[in-house]
């Protein structure tokens, strides 16, 4: 990663950092329901990889029934097409 920054690309502040990372604690499930309010920056950053991963796989898994279920029902029929939507 270079270390060089173009001229027109702005800093990011230490406060807007925090307020972000705030932001981000708020819609993980995971930290979301907490006691205390705060968290470290890399454990929300690390919760948040792991979020990500974990809703990419439901994704996956989803489409994959999707598939299963099309492939049960005709190919012509108002469900078969519903569910070619939603998997596209």
């Amino acid at each position: 990663m270079s270390s060089r920054r173009s001229a027109g690309t702005p800093r990011i502040t230490d406060d807007q950092i925090i307020e972000l990372i705030s932001k981000l604690q708020q819609l993980l499930p995971e930290l979301r329901n907490r006691r205390s309010n705060k968290a470290s920056a890399s454990k929300v950053l690390q919760e948040t990889c792991n979020y990500v991963r974990s809703l990419h796989k439901e994704v996956d898994d989803l489409s994959d029934r999707l598939s299963q279920l099309l492939s049960t029902i005709d190919d012509n029929s108002p469900q078969a097409s519903i569910i070619r939507s939603l998997i596209n």
